[in-house]
């Protein structure tokens, strides 16, 4: 990210203020492991990753093309949830990373994966609705890289793996 601070710069109340003009850019290859060395994706934004707190280290890690902004569900079997900006609710074993099952739902994801049951079954669900700063481009009409904090920039082509919208999507589990 280049990050250029610039004087009288005029806050407006409920907006992002940072005094600043943003550039934001690929992060490129963020997981050193070889199976990304020739992989056309590696100019990912974000990665999604378990981490061993004792070991100080990566366990696994999964590449994505967007910044993971969602949080994550871990459940009680080792399936763990969780949403990218594209609209993907993904679950993925706990313990390898491996891919279990995914759900394109109609806007990216921002927010939180939940789980309740309701007489003896449970539910997953989670609201897709790409907005903050993200989705702010979409939701603006902006054009210009440094736009909406450099969110423009960074999230160049997102409207080309999602739209604006919300919609709340609901699983029964096995």
């Amino acid at each position: 990210m280049d990050y250029e601070p610039v004087s009288g710069g005029e806050y407006v109340a409920g907006q992002p203020y940072v005094n600043a003009v943003l550039s934001m850019f690929p992060a490129g290859r963020v997981y050193p492991g070889p199976e990304y060395a020739n992989n056309a994706d590696n100019n990912n934004l974000g990665n999604f990753i378990a981490w061993d707190a004792d070991q100080g280290k990566i366990v696994w890690s999964i590449p994505e093309r967007f910044s993971v902004w969602s949080g994550a569900l871990a459940t009680a079997g080792d399936v763990v949830f969780y949403g990218t900006l594209d609209g993907y609710l993904k679950a993925i074993d706990a313990h390898s990373g491996k891919a279990l099952w995914k759900f394109k739902t109609p806007s990216g994801i921002i927010g939180n994966v939940n789980s309740w049951a309701h007489d003896g079954k449970q539910y997953v669900g989670i609201l897709s609705g790409v907005g903050g700063w993200a989705g702010i481009g979409m939701a603006a009409g902006l054009i210009n890289d440094t736009d909406g904090l450099g969110a423009v920039g960074a999230y160049k082509g997102l409207e080309s793996y999602t739209r604006l919208g919300g919609v709340l999507s609901v699983f029964r589990l096995p």
